[in-house]
């Protein structure tokens, strides 16, 4: 991600037979994290609207992000431009059958194209 509301990754898969995943995010702009800071939160489509609800009271401090809610199933911290974090998540939280999205929680970035599929790959 860069200095805008969206992420250069179109698509993300998942092998399906491997037991850990992880992400290695950066955001390669120049405004800081107070500015237009980004990071990669994983839910399940369904539930984005409601984390990024509950999220946005919780501030920057708490990643606009609910603190201890269960349908974000992996996160990294907000960073701002020139900055790296990753995240790695136990694959078997994943079903199959559902569909998983990862977003940016900072303010309304989750309203604009800071979207992303996660797809279960065979």
């Amino acid at each position: 991600a860069g200095d805008s509301w969206s992420y250069n990754t179109k698509t993300i898969s998942v092998p399906a037979d491997c037991e850990e995943f992880t992400v290695n995010f950066t955001h390669t702009g120049k405004l800081s994290k107070d500015g237009l800071g980004h990071n990669w939160v994983l839910a399940k489509t369904s539930d984005v609207n409601a984390i990024a609800q509950a999220g946005a009271p919780e501030g920057l401090e708490n990643d606009f992000l609910p603190k201890d809610d269960k349908r974000v199933l992996a996160h990294t911290p907000i960073i701002g431009g020139g900055e790296t974090t990753s995240t790695t998540f136990k694959t078997s939280l994943l079903d199959a059958r559902e569909n998983y999205t990862f977003f940016c929680s900072f303010l309304a970035n989750t309203f604009y194209d800071a979207r992303v599929p996660v797809k279960i790959a065979d």
